[in-house]
């Protein structure tokens, strides 16, 4: 029995570890999202700067048409003076260009404004360019650094499940099989040391009575209150 109950720990051991190869496995959807959200937050603030670019642009765009318009409304007004033929008329004309001249000194004023501010926008778009690329590069080697450790668990599980073959098939059917309802009934664990009257499983402490019976190994005992498989490291060694 002491033999059945090594091999039982031996078999815990190995499913433990491919539970967790299997972990690592199901967490890479997650872990790839969690080291994404560095890229999308940076492509967002991105996105923004560039459509704040474009509004920029479209914005000086229509007053540089404001500008020519108001230009080629300057020069037909010109043209028009030798047409004048009265002092009043010809005041009244002056003034009228006056004041579009000084409406094209605003437009262009703006303009310059407008020039300065999208000079301004396309540093800062630069800078969020920059952001996104090194977001992509720190993603790329995380996706690179992961395919690695997936290879490698990969590998280890292969191996893992070979040590599991032979130990299943060194086990007592009757004591493989209470293993297997063990482990279903209480997730992942159904084989665990109980050390100094305390189940490691449940932690729960263990009758005196029980816990000398364990101690003799003459038989498979089941912890009273989580129903785990209990074995003694003194009997067994290190699990």
């Amino acid at each position: 029995m002491k033999e059945q109950l090594r091999l039982l720990a031996e078999l815990q051991r190995i499913d433990s570890a491919i539970l967790s190869k299997a972990d690592l496995m199901s967490a890479i959807p997650r872990k790839i999202s969690s080291v994404e959200h560095g890229l999308r937050d940076a492509q967002l603030h991105y996105d923004k700067q560039k459509q704040r670019c474009d509004v920029l642009e479209k914005k000086k765009r229509e007053k540089e048409r404001a500008l020519d318009e108001i230009g080629e409304r300057i020069k037909k007004l010109k043209a028009r003076v030798s047409e004048i033929k009265n002092n009043k008329e010809y005041q009244a004309h002056l003034k009228e260009i006056a004041t579009a001249e000084k409406e094209r000194g605003s437009i262009e004023d703006e303009i310059l404004i407008s020039m300065e501010s999208l000079d301004g926008a396309h540093r800062d778009l630069a800078a969020e360019e920059e952001k996104v690329k090194a977001e992509k590069e720190k993603v790329e080697i995380f996706r690179k650094q992961l395919a690695r450790e997936v290879a490698e668990a990969e590998r280890e599980l292969e191996g893992l499940k070979a040590q599991r073959d032979k130990s299943v098939a060194q086990i007592d059917r009757e004591a493989f099989e209470l293993y297997l309802k063990v482990l279903e009934s209480t997730g992942r664990l159904a084989v665990v040391e109980a050390r100094g009257e305390v189940c490691q499983g449940c932690h729960m402490n263990i009758p005196p009575q029980l816990f000398v019976e364990l101690k003799k190994g003459e038989k498979t005992i089941q912890c009273p209150q989580c129903s785990r498989i209990l074995y003694w490291k003194g009997d067994i060694g290190p699990a």
